[in-house]
């Protein structure tokens, strides 16, 4: 009587998960044989047996014998791996966002004994716990967690539901949410801002390609600058070293024209072509008077040509004469300076 109450009270509650959440997966693989005595036990099959209303053994695949009336098979145990659907239910999450959520609960039976006589229906255990383990997680994420998240979320209801269920005899082996529904206005929300996200990343990208842009062309200029100064460096450095052998040639081309015209005043007439050479440098000094400045100085006699040629050839004469004079007392020294047999010697030379 009260095996068949406990089984009358879990199809009750199977009718009304099954009105509340749709048709529920039978987990048996089949229905509870009679005893014949002799049984043949399905692979991935397990087969509790009482013996008086009492356990008595769990009957492995193949052949199996039991003893009439007194043995019954009281449960049928696949051993295979489960699939129940978990159905949609609602949740909150930490930013008290309302979501509709369901899964995929994958399960295997360990002991057939605890999944037998450690809770009256194991299906539907496993289903609430893994609904409010469901619920649990999700309210410790934010909205934009649970999307990221979704396998450390997975995970975590897993080690939950087996910390549960080991009394069961019952392995989970892995959930999946299958679809997280958000409402319309929180949808909405979600796309003005990842559109808002993208149009940030579009400005960002732009202004970074401004900013190389301004650094190639400022990077351009400074390059620019730089071998613009380089190129004058160089030019004034040519143009120096133009400049210092022009004055070389210029003075080298002097000194030639000096030597060229002392010995052109030592020859006969010399002293007459110089004053010539001054009378002309005269007449064409006074040709270009006030072409520069309007200030004028001009001596009393500028008529006086012959009178400034004069005065000119007696101080060039007075230089001349100034010139002869130190070089002789400049032999005169080192005459004295030498000893008194090559002074003599030398003296004898000179005459």
């Amino acid at each position: 009587m009260l095996a068949r109450a406990t089984r009358r009270h879990s199809a009750c509650r199977r009718l009304q998960q099954s009105q509340r959440f749709g048709p529920v997966q039978q987990r048996w693989a089949s229905s509870l044989p009679m005893n014949t005595v002799v049984l043949f036990v399905p692979q991935q099959e397990a087969w509790v047996v009482e013996r008086m209303g009492r356990y008595h053994r769990i009957l492995e695949p193949g052949l199996n014998f039991l003893i009439p009336v007194l043995d019954r098979v009281r449960y049928v145990q696949s051993l295979k791996e489960i699939v129940i659907d978990v159905p949609e239910q609602s949740a909150v999450s930490l930013d008290n966002v309302t979501l509709q959520i369901d899964g995929v609960l994958y399960l295997r039976i360990l002991d057939p004994f605890k999944a037998s006589y450690g809770v009256e229906d194991p299906e539907y255990a496993v289903t609430q716990l893994a609904q409010t383990t469901m619920r649990s997680e999700l309210g410790k994420l934010t909205l934009d967690k649970v999307f990221r998240e979704r396998e450390s979320l997975n995970s975590n209801i897993v080690h939950s539901i087996n910390q549960a269920s080991d009394e069961w005899g019952i392995r989970c082996l892995r959930y999946e949410i299958k679809d997280i529904s958000v409402p319309p206005r929180v949808k909405e929300s979600m796309q003005m801002q990842v559109e808002a996200e993208r149009k940030k990343r579009a400005t960002v990208l732009e202004s970074e390609g401004t900013r190389e842009s301004a650094i190639n062309v400022a990077e351009g200029r400074k390059q620019a600058q730089i071998l613009a100064s380089e190129g004058e460096k160089a030019e004034q450095i040519n143009k120096a070293a133009g400049e210092a052998q022009a004055v070389l040639a210029i003075a080298e081309a002097k000194a030639k024209a000096i030597r060229l015209l002392s010995e052109a005043l030592t020859e006969q007439n010399g002293n007459a072509a110089a004053s010539l050479s001054v009378a002309e440098q005269y007449v064409s000094a006074f040709s270009n008077l006030a072409k520069q400045t309007n200030t004028v100085l001009l001596p009393s006699n500028t008529g006086d040509v012959t009178g400034m040629v004069t005065q000119a050839m007696t101080i060039y004469s007075q230089l001349a004469k100034t010139t002869p004079a130190g070089s002789s007392a400049a032999a005169a020294e080192e005459k004295a300076e030498l000893p008194d047999g090559l002074a003599s010697a030398e003296e004898q030379r000179t005459e």
